[in-house]
């Protein structure tokens, strides 16, 4: 399967993509496109899945406030924390 969306983010002339035909300009004619730099791309907002998979549920935050238990709701900050360092931002 071809990644449409690294050949967007590289080719940005092509308006269409297929996967039999392959990528299009605006005009329907086919753009060349160069396999090994697309499947180098890596996308830079990779790291907002990543990290939504593995923050805590806001549920333990909000139980720490209602409890008014600061060590929940710094340990919620933590393992937030870590996982923002385990994905860093592109330009963090």
């Amino acid at each position: 399967m071809i990644n449409h969306k690294a050949i967007y983010a590289l080719y940005p002339h092509v308006v269409s993509i297929d996967d039999t035909a392959g990528a299009m300009d605006k005009d329907g004619k086919p753009v060349a496109i160069d396999m090994a730099l697309v499947n180098a791309w890596v996308d830079p907002e990779a790291y907002k899945q990543q990290r939504e998979a593995e923050y805590p549920p806001y549920a333990d935050y909000l139980d720490g406030i209602v409890k008014g238990n600061n060590v929940q709701v710094q340990k919620y900050i933590d393992d937030c924390l870590a996982v923002k360092a385990k994905y860093p931002k592109g330009d963090e």
